[in-house]
C-alpha cells in the first residue's frame, strides 16, 4: 500500500505554509493540507473552488461545516 508523507513547513509553498500554520494556530489540524501539498497546483485549484462555495451562498459556513461533519460521521469517516 502506498503512503504519502506529511510535509513539513520547509517543503510547502509559501501560500500553503501560511494556511497550514494558520490552521495549527487555530487549533485545527493541517495534516490533510500537508499531505495534499505533494501536488500544490491541485490543492490551490481546489481551494479556489472550495472557499467561495463554503463561505458563500444561502447557508452559513458554520452550518455547512456541521452538515459536513455529520455526513462524515454517518459514513464512519473521521475528518
Amino acid at each position: 500500500m502506498s503512503r504519502l508523507t506529511i510535509l513539513g513547513d520547509q517543503e510547502l509553498t509559501p501560500a500553503l505554509r501560511e494556511q497550514a500554520q494558520a490552521a495549527d494556530r487555530a487549533g485545527a489540524t493541517s495534516t490533510v493540507l500537508r499531505v495534499l501539498a505533494h501536488r500544490p497546483e491541485m490543492i490551490e485549484s481546489y481551494f479556489k473552488f472550495y472557499y467561495p462555495a463554503h463561505n458563500g451562498g444561502a447557508l452559513s459556513a458554520d452550518l455547512k461545516e456541521m452538515v459536513r461533519l455529520r455526513i462524515a460521521e454517518h459514513n464512519s469517516c473521521f475528518t
